[in-house]
């Protein structure tokens, strides 16, 4: 299915999955499709290995929370963030390292306090490696942390790979 990219969200200079300045990072970038799903793409490397050649479940499931996590900012004009309160995930397939990766993330249920979403890491060949759900509580940035965004570099970065459409 073609799902057409109509805006990126931000990265950092140093979270482990969107810092583009973190050198053991993923560097993920992430896309809001036209129905409000956000699609990550990331190249899993030699770092990021559990058994040879192999993503490890560690990182597979923080790219699944961030992405998850992530895609309630799509629904709203101001920022909303989450912190997480549960997150499943069942691992289905072993996945492979220096290959671009998909990712799905959708929100699946909301109140005023807590979301609810689902997401799959979709591997080269379409396959789903892995799923999650996830439950998130929607909190103040100022109450999470000291956040200041010029010294974070929090900001979309537009890069000339950055797609029109992705397929999944």
């Amino acid at each position: 299915m073609l799902h057409k990219i109509v805006n990126k969200q931000q990265n950092s200079k140093m979270c482990f999955v969107c810092g583009l300045k973190n050198t053991m990072g993923i560097h993920a970038h992430f896309y809001v499709t036209e129905n409000k799903e956000l699609i990550a793409l990331f190249t899993p490397s030699e770092e990021h290995q559990s058994y040879p050649g192999r993503l490890h479940g560690g990182v597979a499931s923080a790219i699944l929370d961030e992405t998850i996590g992530r895609a309630i900012m799509n629904r709203y004009d101001e920022e909303i963030w989450g912190v997480t309160i549960e997150l499943n995930v069942k691992y289905k397939k072993p996945i492979p390292l220096n290959e671009q990766l998909k990712v799905i993330g959708r929100i699946t249920n909301e109140n005023n306090r807590v979301f609810e979403g689902t997401g799959e890491i979709v591997l080269p060949n379409g396959e789903i490696a892995v799923t999650a759900s996830g439950k998130y509580l929607k909190v103040p940035l100022e109450r999470i942390t000291e956040f200041n965004r010029e010294e974070n570099e929090w900001r979309v970065v537009k890069t000339e790979s950055d797609p029109d459409s992705i397929e999944i």
